[in-house]
């Protein structure tokens, strides 16, 4: 592992500097470094036209197709010697992708400062109950890991996991939910958006609910893909506001992926769809995906990020996500569909056939 690499990272994140100049810098640094160490990358790169001497911004920065993580090993280090590997739940022909950490040092504090601005609010520690299974049940999930730091660095040491291989621990849950209304402690809960959605049922069964003492908050990510019980968003926060008595305002959507070393935060959901936003060491472009240049500022595309926590795989992943850039962030669409799905199937396509040396 290139060590200078990783302290170079390290020390631009805990810089605090979001200049233009400062992330461009990192970006340029952070390609040549991949470009040189990442095979299929490379030969993606030069089949584009895309060196080193030709790259000038991070914004020219050739994108990386999120699938490929699922067809090709993209590391600069040896896999094998992995710190840990994260691997996505959703499969292709049975596939999954894989993101290689040569070492969580990065990923861990890009998650704790990021995590501590957005969630945390100012706040040392918060009594958690987290709705998501453990790192000892789902080893190869990137979500259990930042489940996990968030619990360790600034949970309570009452804090509880609240989900396991038998499902949700529904009384142990609603205990939590009894002594956190009785004591006037501020309780927050942290888990996959579906497992809220289970949470509703519950109570709606049970015929309960709960008013949560001021400085509670929630936060949901994931989303309802491959689930059989959906919820329109705007249902879906109405419910955890009147279910659990915290305001929408509270209650804070985290986009990530397994494919990248930091997340995005909206500043709660009282307007739906919310502006989401990251740290200064990740940006992010929306783009025609068949061109791969951006559109104009207001209209809808599909989402590059550029995140320079990601080290050791690529910096830049074409998303399978449409969006509109915002003044502030820029708002989640949903999947693509139509051109844009074609688009980014036409990337896919075209990154693996250069990245193993195809001439077709």
């Amino acid at each position: 592992m290139r060590q200078e690499i990783v302290d170079g990272v390290l020390q631009y994140i805990k810089s605090d500097d979001s200049s233009e100049e400062a992330f461009n810098d990192q970006a340029l640094q952070l390609f040549r470094y991949q470009y040189t160490n990442n095979t299929p990358y490379q030969m993606y790169c030069r089949q584009k036209g895309k060196t080193p001497r030709m790259v000038k911004s991070w914004k020219d920065i050739p994108a990386v197709p999120i699938n490929a993580f699922k067809e090709l090993t993209l590391s600069c280090e040896d896999p094998e010697k992995a710190e840990d590997v994260f691997m996505t739940s959703g499969t292709t022909k049975g596939i999954r992708g894989k993101h290689y950490h040569p070492t969580l040092e990065v990923y861990n504090q890009s998650m704790l400062k990021n995590f501590k601005n957005r969630f945390m609010k100012g706040h040392k520690q918060i009594k958690m109950g987290i709705l998501f299974p453990t790192e000892e049940e789902m080893p190869n999930s990137s979500l259990s890991h930042y489940l996990a730091l968030a619990y360790k660095e600034y949970g309570t040491g009452d804090s509880q996991y609240l989900v396991n291989d038998l499902g949700l621990q529904t009384d142990s849950l609603l205990l939590l939910l009894e002594h956190a209304e009785t004591s006037g402690d501020p309780l927050a809960l942290l888990g996959a958006s579906f497992s809220f959605v289970h949470l509703f049922e519950e109570l709606q069964d049970r015929g309960r609910s709960y008013q949560l003492p001021a400085g509670s908050r929630i936060l949901d990510t994931g989303g309802f893909k491959n689930k059989s019980k959906e919820l329109d968003l705007e249902t879906f926060y109405t419910q955890l506001s009147t279910l659990l008595g915290v305001d929408k305002s509270e209650c804070i959507n985290m986009y990530g992926m397994t494919e990248l070393s930091t997340q995005f935060y909206d500043d709660g959901n009282s307007s739906i769809p919310s502006v989401k936003s990251g740290p200064h060491w990740i940006r992010t472009r929306v783009v025609n995906p068949l061109t791969g240049q951006d559109v104009p500022k207001g209209e809808k595309g599909v989402l590059v990020h550029c995140d320079l926590a990601n080290f050791n795989s690529v910096t830049t992943i074409l998303t399978e996500d449409l969006g509109v850039e915002k003044e502030e962030g820029f708002q989640l669409l949903g999947r693509v569909q139509g051109s844009e799905a074609k688009g980014c199937s036409i990337a896919v396509d075209e990154f693996i056939r250069a990245a193993k040396g195809s001439s077709q």
